[in-house]
């Protein structure tokens, strides 16, 4: 049986070739976290520059647009956020006086996320509107749910009444076929785009059955600007 042959140690040129990638590897690194670090604020402030135009799109007549959060205490100022809590924006016109709420939704569409803002107003528990914020669905078909006339009339005033003892949404929302709507929580889809309308009917109903309790226990906080 013939004996272990011990490894030979590596070459000077190895070890050069070794030092070498690990070097390129941290300063990539490096590099990585310091682009981060330095687009940060500039990504920050056109996140908060589309959310400015999302809420005037869909309240023309905001003057004044203030966060807050809903946690397991109700809602408070938005500067408190701790992760995983629902931010919402209340949007005041000139006198102080709430003329809606905005917030964040999102769902996996047919070709990646969708993301958009959505206005819901206590007056008539219904969503007022939305603006879309992230699309990449297929040019023509998906990317519709932006600009079809008929689909954004599905938000004029959908339907988001909470259930008596307000736990939930008295009907949720869903999306139908195109041509089928007959209920005022119904999305009538866009035609050759089912599956980007059903995104927007689930993620629209996943975020008011998390968030519209919450808002309607504590909506004397926010009536008028704070």
């Amino acid at each position: 049986m013939s004996a272990i042959q011990p490894m030979a140690p590596p070459s000077p040129a190895s070890r050069a070739m070794i030092i070498t990638l690990g070097g390129v590897a941290l300063l990539s690194g490096f590099l990585l976290a310091l682009t981060y670090q330095l687009t940060l604020p500039y990504i920050e402030a056109n996140q908060r520059l589309a959310v400015e135009r999302a809420v005037l799109k869909i309240y023309p007549q905001t003057e004044t647009r203030v966060g807050f959060v809903l946690g397991t205490n109700g809602l408070r100022p938005a500067e408190t956020a701790a992760p995983g809590e629902i931010l919402v924006h209340a949007a005041y016109d000139k006198t102080g006086e709430l003329r809606g709420l905005v917030a964040e939704a999102a769902a996996h569409g047919y070709a990646g996320v969708v993301r958009l803002l959505y206005g819901y107003s206590p007056v008539c528990q219904c969503i007022t509107g939305i603006s879309v914020l992230q699309s990449t669905e297929t040019p023509g078909f998906g990317d519709k749910i932006s600009t079809d006339p008929d689909f954004l009339a599905n938000f004029r005033a959908l339907d988001a009444r909470l259930d008596p003892e307000g736990n939930a949404l008295l009907h949720p929302i869903v999306t139908v076929k195109h041509g089928t709507k007959t209920e005022a929580w119904q999305v009538d889809a866009i035609s050759g785009a089912t599956i980007t309308s059903k995104a927007v009917g689930r993620m629209l109903n996943q975020s008011t059955q998390a968030l519209l309790p919450g808002v309607a226990r504590d909506l004397d906080k926010i009536r008028s600007k704070p």
